[in-house]
């Protein structure tokens, strides 16, 4: 199978090929952690964890690394306004952010460097780029030459001269003394008030560009496979960490560049003005559900723009609701009929559905048609689970928990029901026998589902006749 990726620096779609055989380096832009992070930020954080996912699942061994900015003005503002040091006040926010991921099912990067513990790196640097005549100080600052990188633009196609202060709001304005409007800050002499560091140049602080440049190359090298973010950092951003990290190594600094689209949300542009304006806490507290938000935030494709809406939410609600009790009809049903057929054609048409998917995704994470797959999958699933015997109840489990390490969405987080609860199965069950000779007994078959549910369970009753099944209750909304 030949994966394919867009690259942003290219303009087209490319094969993957990772500089070390069976390994792949990711390095993700991380958060800025002065406030809670919005839906709109965790689209971009679910398409990186997609990505890291589908390359492990594909046999890579993923490196994956994201920063944590936690001095730039955004966070001296808020720690100003709290009036709290710098590093208590990101602290909040950065411990928020990781609970938010968790809550995600994101996986865990391998090394999440924060820009503060990162300062002598970022100074190294930049004494680099002073040598090589790139950089140079002025008023207790330095500043970055774009005129000595001839690549500059390359990535985000603007012409030199388009590269203007305000053309980002993260863009260096006038703010400090340069030669050119076009040069950017590496190094920001300190101001009263504000926190700062000792330096060569004097005390200060660095640059928002320096911090990532200065972390990647440290963790992943000169050249790494993959750098991801949203698209509002192809400029100036990750225009800024190529220019300044190749001025530096001399070489490539990165092979693959994706970007993931803008999310809007009911048509429009997510503000608190307009009353559109959600972070992940806020859609939780409303109940909802969030591998939901999970799955609403996945289905779009990661380069088209996607249009957030609480009637796409609860669709995906009913989505993961499906999913989810798909396996607990198969997993609840192991061990009570044994005996059966062979089901190697069962297996063998998952197998096939799983390959189907995988090929989808290979073809620039093509979501729309892996999900498209799934869906019809556990239709069959469903169809076959009631007669099926273990042994096609086992291919049925365990394609389930391949779709979960594959897409994340949770659903075979548990598979062992414990013995107190298999216990208060077994005695409600014997009781719904007898309720039709004695109605005196549906009193008793409630308490026994409200012990089970105390014990983190939800109990989902069939037709007449049937076994009742599990679900447990790994989500405090269930």
């Amino acid at each position: 199978m030949v994966i394919q990726f867009f690259n942003t620096l290219s303009g087209k779609q490319e094969p993957f090929v990772p500089r070390k055989a069976g390994e792949a380096q990711l390095y993700t832009c991380g958060p800025t952690v002065y406030d809670y992070a919005h839906i709109g930020n965790f689209r971009t954080f679910v398409f990186e964890d997609l990505l890291r996912r589908f390359l492990e699942f594909s046999g890579l061994k993923v490196e994956h690394v994201m920063n944590i900015t936690d001095v730039d003005d955004k966070t001296i503002a808020g720690a100003v306004r709290e009036k709290k040091p710098l590093l208590e006040y990101t602290e909040k926010f950065t411990q928020a952010f990781n609970e938010d991921m968790a809550a995600l099912n994101c996986l865990a990067p391998t090394r999440q460097p924060r820009a503060t513990k990162e300062i002598d790196g970022m100074l190294a640097l930049i004494q680099k780029l002073l040598d090589k005549g790139i950089a140079y100080q002025s008023e207790g600052s330095v500043y970055y030459r774009v005129s000595k990188f001839p690549g500059y633009g390359k990535l985000s196609k603007k012409k030199l001269h388009m590269n203007i202060a305000g053309a980002s709001e993260r863009v260096d304005a006038d703010e400090y003394d340069k030669e050119e409007v076009t040069d950017f800050v590496l190094w920001k002499g300190a101001k009263e008030g504000e926190p700062f560091w000792s330096s060569p140049w004097g005390n200060g602080r660095p640059g928002w560009h320096i911090e990532c440049s200065a972390m990647s190359l440290r963790y992943l090298g000169d050249t790494f496979d993959i750098h991801a973010g949203g698209e509002d950092l192809i400029f100036p951003h990750h225009e800024n960490e190529i220019a300044q990290s190749e001025a530096a190594t001399g070489q490539l600094f990165v092979k693959y560049w994706l970007h993931s689209k803008h999310l809007l949300v009911d048509g429009e542009k997510m503000s608190k003005s307009k009353g559109n304006f959600y972070t992940l806490r806020d859609l939780i507290a409303k109940g909802h559900d969030p591998m939901a938000i999970r799955y609403a935030l996945l289905s779009v494709h990661y380069r088209q723009q996607m249009n957030f809406t609480m009637e796409h939410l609860k669709e995906a609600s009913e989505v993961i609701k499906k999913l989810d009790e798909c396996y607990w009809n198969c997993a609840t049903r192991l061990g009570q009929q044994p005996q059966g057929k062979d089901e190697t054609a069962a297996r063998e048409k998952l197998d096939k559905s799983l390959d189907k998917m995988t090929a989808w995704l290979a073809d620039d994470l093509n979501v729309s048609g892996a999900l498209a797959e799934l869906s019809g999958a556990v239709t069959e699933i469903n169809k076959d689970a009631a007669q099926a015997k273990d042994e096609g109840l086992r291919a049925f489990v365990q394609f389930l928990k391949s779709i979960d390490r594959l897409f994340g969405f949770d659903v075979t987080a548990v598979d062992q029901v414990p013995a107190e609860v298999q216990f208060l199965m077994k005695q409600r069950s014997e009781v719904r026998l007898q309720v039709k000779n004695d109605k005196s007994l549906w009193a008793k078959s409630d308490a026994l589902r409200d012990e089970i549910q105390k014990l983190g369970w939800l109990v989902k009753d069939g037709k007449p006749g049937e076994l009742s099944t599990l679900k447990k209750k790994r989500r405090k909304w269930d």
